[in-house]
């Protein structure tokens, strides 16, 4: 049996360390900011003060996000920071902990609901100036574990569901966020702000959410660890929807240590949320790190969504390479193709119906003072203020979604049944049984392209329409540069594996040190 470390105990922020130290000695983070797992185990030394921290992340958001590079990934600072980070220290010299985020600062995508002083808009000006009527369920177990809520950042507005020409990272509210890596360069989307606060080291730990490609594909292109978890890990409770069957909250940060320290945070059960009770008992080895975990591990290289870029797949070929040196099985390639044109039809079709039905319950739950009910009302405010919010692109989704009937139809729940089996039995399921694989790999998707508002963006290969369809865990870790441009490994596990696609991927990172810091480069195109 392989030794194996435990995460999350009564002192698991100086457990958590070691792991963090050597993604550190891995993986060169920005200047003045360590690991969360470092940071945590200085708190809890006393080398370290939360308000210090606090004031050193407002101080690099200054910096970084309003003037130097003007990054704007920062949609709202909150005003309460600094007294709440005072206020954990104090407990602390009590001795008196909430958990182990204990004094650690998190940034917030701002779809996901906070009880305070701060808007929760999506990026939408028809929500600005809208507090939620309470805490989200993740917000609540982030306090409860000793976070910071410092602030909320920018996103692709309504999490990109709004238009087929979207400009990832741009929203009404917020503006246009920047790439570190590359400022004329996309951050992705629709966790455009966390993925390139986080890159920048603005905080420690950010949160983003996903219903398809929203955490994992800016994560890749802005140089971290992201993880999308199995739905029903973390509740959806408060997120600003698209879509129940496809969304979820989940981490991203500079290493999968701090990914893993902030999901054992994130998740647990809500009775506000039906599917956090699916969830299945703990397995052998949930919580805890499995040491040496490519030795041994089944892994199929999924070659047809590989990027068709040369550089970008040759590099992907040296970490495969470095996955079979640690003593990984490699099945290479397994059959797995690519979505077809129907499946990605039924899936629009599928957060459209949902979009419509769970927008009007988040609005009437979490912000019945907003000026909008539903979603017609979100359309005609777009059309009243066309000149902020339709300048960069229109709403012809929001305008289909509104045109389709309720979850009872047949069309939708034909659509469902579409996504469900070919993603899962006829797609992921067939291959992990047939090869009896422990996770899949392939690159996440292509690199950064440029910023483009006329022709919108320029996605090309992604790999997460299936885990994202599925509901399965997808974790993407850097593995390198490209031209100075960070591309992400993924690995894709079945349902409620995310231990195992923690364990696989801090084993990957600690041999590949592939994570480098970011360049701020201002243009990649020359004059």
């Amino acid at each position: 049996m392989q030794r194996r470390t435990l995460l999350l105990s009564s002192a698991s922020t100086l457990g958590l360390a070691a792991a963090g130290a050597a993604a550190q000695a891995a993986a060169p983070t920005p200047e003045g900011q360590a690991p969360a797992t470092t940071l945590a185990a200085q708190l809890v030394a006393g080398r370290l003060r939360s308000e210090d921290l606090v004031q050193d992340c407002l101080q690099r958001i200054e910096a970084l996000d309003r003037q130097g590079p003007h990054l704007n990934s920062i949609i709202e600072l909150n005003p309460e920071a600094l007294d709440i980070a005072r206020a954990l220290d104090a407990e602390r010299a009590r001795n008196t902990l909430h958990g182990p985020l204990h004094g650690l600062p998190v940034l917030l995508k701002d779809n996901i609901a906070t009880g305070d002083r701060m808007s929760t808009s999506a990026g939408s000006l028809a929500l600005d100036g809208v507090r939620a009527a309470r805490d989200a369920h993740l917000v609540k177990r982030l306090r409860e574990a000793g976070a910071v809520i410092l602030g909320k950042t920018n996103l692709s507005e309504w999490a990109n569901i709004r238009s087929t020409r979207s400009t990832s990272g741009w929203s009404g509210r917020g503006g246009l966020t920047r790439n570190p890596y590359a400022l004329d360069r996309s951050t992705s989307g629709s966790s455009a702000g966390t993925g390139a606060a986080i890159a920048a080291g603005l905080a420690p730990l950010g949160v983003g959410t996903e219903t398809d490609g929203s955490i994992v594909s800016p994560a890749s292109i802005c140089g971290l660890v992201g993880l999308k978890p199995t739905v029903g890990r973390i509740s959806r409770d408060g997120i600003i929807p698209i879509a129940h069957s496809q969304d979820t909250a989940g981490p991203m940060t500079r290493s999968v240590a701090d990914a893993a320290l902030l999901y054992l945070a994130l998740s647990g059960p809500d009775a506000q949320d039906a599917a956090t009770a699916q969830v299945p008992p703990p397995r052998p080895g949930d919580g805890m790190f499995q040491r040496q975990a490519l030795r041994g591990a089944r892994l199929g290289v999924a070659r047809s969504f590989f990027t068709g870029f040369d550089e970008a797949d040759a590099l992907v070929d040296k970490m495969i390479a470095l996955l079979k040196a640690q003593g990984a099985e490699v099945i290479d390639p397994v059959d797995l193709p690519q979505p077809s044109p129907a499946f990605n039809d039924a899936e629009l079709d599928v957060m459209l119906y949902e979009l419509k039905h769970d927008l009007a319950q988040w609005l009437a739950t979490f912000a019945p003072q907003a000026p909008v009910k539903n979603l017609a009302d979100v359309i005609a405010f777009n059309e009243a203020h066309r000149e902020r919010e339709m300048a960069w692109f229109g709403q012809e989704l929001f305008t289909k979604a509104q045109a389709l009937g309720g979850l009872d139809t047949s069309a939708y729940r034909e659509a469902l049944a579409l996504c469900r089996r070919q993603s899962r039995d006829e797609g992921l399921d067939k291959v992990f049984q047939a090869h009896r694989l422990d996770a899949l790999v392939a690159p996440t998707g292509g690199l950064a392209w440029l910023i483009d508002p006329i022709a919108s963006d320029h996605y090309g290969s992604s790999f997460s329409t299936l885990p994202a369809v599925a509901g399965y865990p997808h974790l993407t870790v850097p593995a390198g540069l490209v031209r100075g441009l960070p591309l992400g490994l993924s690995f894709v596990g079945p349902a409620w594996s995310e231990w195992k696609l923690l364990s696989l991927g801090l084993h990957f990172e600690q041999v590949s040190r592939a994570r480098q810091a970011p360049a701020f480069t201002p243009r990649t195109v020359p004059l």
